[in-house]
């Protein structure tokens, strides 16, 4: 035990290497983590957490060592495959015949871990000096750079804690030096680590308030991913996470995105940032919903129909046509014009638009509608991809909005709705391996119900009332694979895309037809100037400003004759639908308390960022705590120095011994004023002290020593060295107390 304790004593600097670049492999599984498979990233990071843990527990030999990490490695990535259920052994086989199966299932990630682990191993033993800490650290930092200018990833972050880790890295291997250099002084030193700690989190302070505090400055030159976005006409994010929601991510963000209207809804789930820069602005007289795609197949992960795979069904729309649609309600419905201005370069897969759209009045100010196709089961307006065309700047469109007579339709029975009708069975598609415990809480919920109607609101009420909405979900809560289960069960709180999708599937096993919907909520409606004040008669501001942070989801329910039903169960959303019995055609969406008109993704990202205090915060605050303390320290330590500060900058140089007791003769004469021992104008230094030293006798002592330190430094040829101004620094202050005590 005690040779196994010196080793470790002796490999401290081997261990703190290990802690640097295992930071630096997390800022690499942080920007991997969008692109890899969730099981491979978990491979990685337990594989090189545990090789890290045996380096650095059992310092023996490497022979060994690297023995023990490669068993810990293939066995965790076989845990790994066995925990996300990749491989399920049939109980009947013997291990020999298991082998192969459990090898062919292990190879993808056996091989991503082991490349990991053989590098962070080779890493730890090649950089070694200075000079090759340096040049691993700029490697990486380049490597980033790169990555941030010609991928849409936004790197900053990552690069920052590179930056940590090597001043980390920098400080423990000179530590190391100073040990083999100067063994002695390293002991002195191991006798107060105090200093030791206190000196290396003040550079790390100041390195960080740095940071933080520099001031922003506007990039005179445009990166070259955005430069490149530009002049291929697809736009520019605004930041990192709204980079990826452009690239593939859930339609209002996941694993860790911005808001915003991605192109890839295979994986939802994860956290999003609130990204403000507007998207279009939409005039019209209701505030609508701007729906863009349908989803119908649900994975257990997300939505995996993408629309580039589901090139059916599409014909090419006419300007000024009525544009067909498979499920049309049979019901009333009303006309409703609207005008869309786009505000920026991105190319959508869409165009949006209120549902159902039933015509394009103008393209671009005309009546071409090149490159653009109509999906009539779908009620979509596509973008050929395979069109040279343009993505429009502005387009008017005319929609139908369904006119829905609530008290006739909440007494349908399925019978009665879908009896003889031809519905597409991906519209109740659920896949084979759907939780059962998903089924039986619909079941549970709807229990009192009697008809689709009535289901559907239960399920809406019970998705709004249980689970609070957050852009942040907690996501170590979550065990089960299957994104709707998890939030049920486990996670219990999300946004639009966790409420979306369990009200589509929930009802889908309740056999009734729902779709999974993804577009832009109401956005702003745009402040008036005083001086255009409505009057009375006049017509309402109708102009919406939509951004990123209004993108949404929300599940559309098929009712038969009534058609396709917006149903939204997020809470604080309230989808703009019509009924028979309201007579104003525009029902506004509730507002939340206290008249605040911001939807709710917008406000919880604004409490999030008001009411929680990041690590970040809390790390600035440290170190803003250790400079203060610092600084401190040092004012202080030079206390005595400080005393003459006005003085040294009066002469331009330091003052010296015998100075200095005659500045500081000064002041306790001046304190003895305060304390009404006053000195006439005709009395010398010695007659003032003689007298009060007669008025106070408990003073004399000092007073006699602090008069002979005066004359001997005003009038005597003796040489006045530095300790003995301190010498009357401390008799002074012998002097203040005993005067204070007899107060």
């Amino acid at each position: 035990m005690k040779n196994w304790w010196n080793l470790l004593k002796s490999s401290w600097h081997h261990s703190l290497s290990l802690l640097w670049i295992l930071i630096i492999a997390l800022q690499w599984l942080s920007f991997t983590d969008p692109i890899w498979l969730q099981q491979t990233s978990a491979a990685v990071l337990i594989s090189l957490a545990i090789a890290a843990g045996i380096e650095i527990l059992l310092p023996f030999s490497v022979f060994y060592r690297i023995l023990l990490e490669a068993a810990a490695v293939l066995y965790t990535v076989y845990r790994t495959v066995q925990y996300y259920g990749l491989f399920i052994p049939y109980p009947l086989d013997s291990l020999g015949e298991r082998l192969p199966g459990i090898f062919s299932q292990m190879t993808p990630y056996l091989w991503f871990a082991l490349v990991a682990w053989a590098l962070m191993l080779s890493a730890s033993l090649l950089v070694t000096t200075k000079s090759r800490i340096l040049l691993f650290i700029g490697m990486n930092i380049a490597a980033f750079a790169a990555l941030d200018s010609f991928t849409p990833s936004v790197l900053w972050q990552e690069v920052a804690w590179t930056v940590f880790a090597g001043l980390g890295w920098l400080v423990s291997n000179h530590l190391k030096s100073f040990q083999r250099r100067y063994p002695r002084s390293w002991k002195y030193l191991l006798d107060y680590p105090l200093k030791i700690a206190v000196n290396i989190a003040v550079i790390f302070a100041l390195v960080i308030l740095t940071g933080v505090n520099a001031p922003t400055v506007k990039p005179t030159l445009t990166d070259p991913y955005t430069a490149w976005r530009e002049w291929n006409g697809t736009g520019a994010p605004q930041n990192k996470t709204a980079a990826k929601a452009g690239t593939g991510t859930s339609g209002t963000g996941a694993a860790g995105t911005a808001s915003g209207y991605s192109l890839n809804d295979s994986n939802l789930g994860g956290g999003f940032a609130f990204d403000y820069s507007p998207v279009m602005s939409v005039t019209s007289d209701s505030r609508i919903y701007m729906r863009g795609e349908t989803r119908s197949v649900y994975s257990g992960r997300g939505w995996s129909d993408n629309i580039r795979s589901r090139q059916s069904g599409l014909e090419p729309a006419e300007a000024g046509q009525t544009l067909e649609n498979d499920y049309a309600a049979a019901t009333e419905t009303q006309e409703v014009q609207y005008t869309v201005r786009m505000l920026g370069n991105n190319r959508y897969p869409v165009l949006f638009g209120a549902y159902s759209i039933s015509k394009i009045e103008s393209i671009d100010g005309g009546k071409e509608a090149q490159g653009i196709l109509w999906r009539s089961r779908d009620g979509e307006l596509v973008i050929d991809q395979s069109s040279s065309a343009a993505y429009p700047k502005t387009y008017v469109l005319t929609s139908e909005l369904p006119v829905v007579p609530v008290e006739e339709l909440s007494s349908k029975t399925s019978s009665e709705l879908y009896g003889g009708k031809d519905i597409s069975d991906q519209f109740l598609q659920l896949p084979d391996n759907f939780p059962e415990n998903v089924r039986r809480l619909a079941e549970e919920v709807t229990a009192t119900a009697q008809t689709p109607y009535e289901k559907t609101l239960l399920l809406q009420q019970y998705l709004q009332q249980t689970f609070p909405y957050t852009n942040e979900p907690d996501l170590s809560r979550k065990k089960s694979r299957d994104f709707v289960e998890s939030f049920l069960f486990e996670i219990k709180e999300g946004y639009c895309d966790y409420y979306s999708t369990a009200l589509v599937t929930m009802a889908r096993s309740l056999n009734i037809p729902a779709r999974w919907v993804k577009g832009y909520a109401p956005g702003e409606q745009a402040q008036l100037p005083d001086s255009l004040a409505l009057r009375p008669g006049q017509t309402v501001n109708n102009n919406y400003t939509i951004t990123n942070a209004d993108a949404h989801s929300w599940a559309e329910v098929y009712f038969g004759d009534y058609g396709w039903i917006p149903v939204e169960a997020t809470p604080g959303f309230n989808a703009p639908m019509l009924t028979q019995s309201e007579s104003d055609p525009e029902p506004e969406a509730s507002e939340p308390p206290g008249g605040n008109t911001q939807n709710p993704e917008q406000a919880a990202g604004q409490d999030a960022n008001e009411n929680s205090l990041s690590a970040g915060t809390w790390t600035v605050a440290a170190a803003a705590v250790i400079v203060a303390g610092w600084a401190a320290y040092l004012m202080w330590n030079h206390r005595f120095n400080l005393r003459f500060l006005l003085q040294r900058m009066r002469s331009g140089r330091p003052l010296t011994p015998a100075e200095k007791i005659v500045a500081e003769t000064e002041r306790w004469v001046a304190f003895m004023r305060r304390k009404g021992f006053a000195r006439e104008k005709h009395e010398t230094l010695r007659e003032s002290v003689f007298r009060w030293s007669g008025e106070r006798p408990g003073a004399s002592a000092a007073l006699a020593a602090l008069l002979g330190w005066f004359e001997k430094a005003k009038y005597s040829p003796e040489v006045i060295e530095d300790k003995d101004w301190q010498s009357v620094y401390t008799e002074a202050l012998r002097l203040r107390k005993n005067l204070m005590r007899a107060n």
